[in-house]
């Protein structure tokens, strides 16, 4: 069993930076890819970035972000952040933490087992 908080979402302007964080408790977390999902109000889950376990060490990223989001993992401590630059107003939603076993279908919302409670970002004009 693995259960996922997440933090750090937070009201912001557009063109700042912000870091969620995830963490992890459970065994062999270390062996799941974590990925982090957004929803914004009236639209569906749509993936945002992946990381695989760190044996692999394989990121994938939504081709809409342009380069702005990175995934890292903070192994010593069970924690996934999203590090998140140039904010726009588009990036508001609720931000999810999710993980799973297997190693495909990573952008898939539903190919995850575990999920966090979600963390609000808002980026404002």
């Amino acid at each position: 069993q693995v259960q996922l908080v997440e933090s750090g979402g937070k009201l912001v302007q557009a063109g700042d930076s912000l870091r969620l964080s995830c963490a992890a408790s459970g065994r062999n977390f270390i062996w799941y890819t974590t990925a982090w999902f957004r929803q914004a109000p009236g639209k569906e889950r749509e993936f945002v970035a992946a990381n695989r376990w760190s044996g692999h060490g394989m990121t994938a990223y939504a081709d809409s972000l342009e380069g702005r989001f990175t995934i890292f993992r903070d192994i010593a401590n069970n924690t996934v952040h999203l590090q998140m630059n140039n904010l726009k107003p588009e990036d508001t939603a609720v931000y999810y933490c999710a993980a799973k076993r297997t190693q495909d279908r990573d952008r898939d919302h539903r190919q995850y087992e575990y999920w966090g409670q979600g963390t609000q970002v808002t980026v404002s004009s």
